[in-house]
């Protein structure tokens, strides 16, 4: 009862995030700008779906083989094909239940595959540590080739923060942010060493050493370069498939790779924010292009939800045609004195 509750509690949380950053991505719209924003929309290259389609399969079918790849230290060899099916399926899931998809793609492929659900978690934590550092680059790249842009957000609106009323620097103010810092250190090492018996605390450390685990876990692998090729394929694929999507909107084709680089960081963040990326994804592209002088509404939101769109009917699709074609797959391999097709493969 008690974890139905919570579950409930927390798909409600998830539901009322994402009706938050939508409101929040159209609140300033008046008649006038919905008025643009439909023109704009109508006016927009839809074709270009299918060249961003194609480049967010092809990363898929990237990252289910990335994640076939770590499953071999433990000696599991699933199909190619059932692990993408899984790794869509998941995807499809996670849209309306947040995280249950990654809990729901193991079950998937341990039921067509000789793989136990339980020992694919580990594999998951893995991913997720690699693709927080990979965001991680693309907010260093991006800061690198945007230079201009983003240190104009660092002078606006975050040194400011460090200054007092004559626009001096605030040394105190310095002081106490990184007293804040070794203060929180030094009591979540209390934390963790005095009160690790807690539940709460357990489960924090867990996942802290999860993460950890998931990173040093690629040592295992046979063909270590193959993961890395691997994990760089899957961003350059979303990398090329937000600079395809600039030019959906004529108002945005002059965007260029490098601005790519900071859309797709801070689309990235959206997608994390709230299920699915819904209203969090539009929000945080239509802010982020409106860096380069293009104005938010209706073309930054016009931008933003095209993009989210293009990801989300892509999750839509693959998954729904993955969830068919799964049974019906294994069904046409699988003889009847043989082991599904894929233990081996």
């Amino acid at each position: 009862m008690k974890k139905t509750f919570l579950a409930t509690l927390q798909y409600i949380f998830f539901a009322a995030l994402a009706i938050l950053f939508v409101w929040l991505s159209i609140r300033g719209l008046d008649h006038e700008k919905w008025e643009q924003l439909k023109k704009a929309m109508d006016r927009a290259h839809y074709w270009l779906l299918v060249p961003v389609f194609s480049l967010l399969l092809v990363s898929h079918w990237i990252r289910s083989l990335r994640w076939r790849q770590l499953m071999e230290p433990m000696g599991y060899h699933p199909s190619r094909l059932n692990t993408f099916f899984a790794v869509m399926i998941g995807y499809f899931v996670n849209l309306g239940a947040p995280r249950l998809g990654e809990v729901v793609k193991c079950t998937v492929l341990a039921r067509y595959e000789k793989v136990p659900a339980q020992k694919l978690v580990g594999t998951i934590v893995a991913e997720r540590a690699f693709d927080v550092i990979c965001l991680l680059l693309v907010f260093g790249l991006a800061f690198v080739f945007q230079f201009d842009i983003l240190s104009s957000l660092v002078k606006d609106y975050i040194l400011p923060v460090f200054r007092n009323k004559n626009g001096e620097t605030a040394y105190h103010k310095i002081i106490i942010l990184v007293a804040a810092l070794i203060l929180l250190f030094i009591v979540l090492k209390i934390i963790f060493s005095r009160f690790g018996h807690i539940n709460l605390v357990q489960k924090i450390k867990d996942i802290l050493i999860g993460v950890w685990h998931g990173l040093i876990s690629v040592r295992a692998l046979k063909n270590k370069p193959l993961f890395f090729v691997y994990t760089i394929a899957i961003w350059l694929m979303y990398f090329l498939s937000t600079w395809c999507g600039f030019f959906a909107i004529d108002e945005t084709s002059r965007l260029t790779l490098a601005d790519a680089l900071t859309v797709l960081a801070m689309g990235s963040v959206g997608m994390i924010l709230s299920p699915g990326g819904i209203g969090a994804y539009a929000l945080l592209v239509m802010e982020t292009v409106a860096l380069y002088q293009i104005p938010k509404e209706p073309y930054g939101q016009a931008l933003g939800w095209l993009l989210w769109f293009g990801q989300f009917l892509s999750f839509v699709i693959f998954g729904v045609i993955s969830f068919i074609l799964l049974p019906r797959v294994n069904r046409v391999n699988k003889k009847p004195d043989e082991t599904p097709a894929g233990y081996t493969a």
